[in-house]
């Protein structure tokens, strides 16, 4: 018996995106795998830039393609009535362009006044640098991530992975379910701006509240983060790389209590928190050397036993082997027309009453072009001429 397939929580709403590269893509994929229906529009012949990169595929699985070029007068009069029939249009060209072409978010809700369009960008569409170039490293070197990545003697390093694409990705995602909520009780339709370093900004935690208190900025200790204690990376006996993070009380308790040594909690360094903050080089000491004697099998025995928060860093390999990543669908394989099998990550969050899933793969340049134009009720003769105009 057939698994029986539910409507996704996003059902009925159409997204149009015209996103490129990485952030508007991957918040377009993210509506698409809570069931929402996503056309991307692309420049006839040319496509998305990143077509040739095997993250296309991953950040644009399970939406349809349709070529336009809104540089044309037919292409700007067809992505208006593809627009019509659209409740969210994506977008992360530099500010400015689509009011360039003549197909502004205010001018598209002239006919269809609840259109939400989600306009991603480096610095955001307002501002004195709203119009410089930006892209995902430039972003996090202006949110402070990158200062404050790496070792104190050393300079600034990126994250290893693309942080504020992602990260502003995820927050569009977010401001447009909020938009069409606000939109159900208005019938309005509006802007949400997202710019790549407030994304990474807004993650930054107490980063400014400590600058703010105390006028000292705090500058890169490696992987210790100052004020938070016991929480270091350590070194088993064969080799392995164990990170153990125990910042409350309690928690500190028990991994006394792990390593053998409850004798710790009345050590006048250790006995108070602000003396525990100020004495975690020799707290991280006795921990690195307990973790130094012992295999990463038993050290991760006796911390989950003990319920001690720690974990091996996980590279790439770690991660395909794991029994956990396994068992919660977190690495999928997406057959991909341009670069066969691939292996992905799987859905976040998990809805147990309308579960997100992976809706196929990434959609070869044009390929529902006419699909799609027939659905807006074209006639094989008005694509015909479309095509001659160059226009998809």
């Amino acid at each position: 018996m057939a698994e029986e397939v539910l409507p996704g929580a996003l059902a009925g709403i159409r997204v149009v995106t015209t996103g490129q590269i990485l952030a508007a893509p991957y918040c377009a994929t993210l509506l698409r795998e809570f069931g929402a229906e996503v056309i991307k529009v692309e420049q006839p012949g040319i496509g998305d830039p990143n077509r040739d990169n095997i993250s296309f595929a991953q950040d644009n699985r399970g939406v349809q393609s349709v070529t336009i070029d809104l540089r044309i007068p037919e292409g700007k009069v067809l992505f208006r009535r593809l627009c019509d029939t659209a409740d969210i249009l994506i977008e992360n060209f530099r500010p400015g362009t689509l009011e360039g072409w003549g197909v502004a978010p205010d001018s598209l809700r002239e006919t269809n006044p609840g259109l939400i369009a989600v306009r991603i960008s480096g610095y955001g569409q307002t501002g004195p640098y709203k119009d410089r170039a930006s892209f995902d490293r430039v972003a996090l070197a202006m949110s402070g991530l990158t200062y404050l990545t790496g070792y104190e003697d050393r300079p600034p390093v990126r994250p290893g992975y693309f942080v504020a694409d992602y990260g502003a990705g995820t927050f569009a995602a977010f401001g447009a379910l909020a938009a069409l909520q606000a939109r159900a009780h208005t019938g309005k339709g509006q802007d949400v701006d997202v710019a790549l370093y407030e994304a990474v900004w807004r993650m930054s935690g107490t980063y400014a509240g400590g600058y703010g208190r105390t006028g000292t900025a705090r500058e890169r200790h490696g992987n210790y983060v100052p004020g938070v204690v016991p929480a270091e990376q350590f070194t088993t006996a064969d080799g392995a790389y164990l990170v153990v993070n125990c910042t409350t009380a309690r928690a500190f308790a028990r991994l006394c209590d792990a390593i053998g040594q409850p004798e710790l909690l009345a050590d006048p360094r250790f006995a108070a928190r602000r003396d525990l903050q100020a004495n975690y080089e020799a707290i991280h000491a006795i921990l690195g050397a307990w973790v130094a004697a012992r295999s990463l099998a038993e050290c991760q025995r006796v911390f989950d036993e003990a319920g001690v928060p720690a974990m091996q860093v996980y590279g790439i390999q770690e991660i395909l082997a794991d029994a956990h990543y396994a068992a919660r669908d977190q690495v999928v394989t997406v057959e991909d027309a341009a670069f066969g099998p691939l292996l992905q990550p799987g859905i976040v969050p998990r809805l147990t009453g309308t579960p997100g899933r992976v809706q196929g793969r990434a959609p070869s340049l044009g390929e529902h072009t006419d699909s799609v134009l027939a659905e807006l009720g074209l006639t094989p003769g008005e694509v015909a001429a479309l095509r001659t105009a160059k226009a998809i």
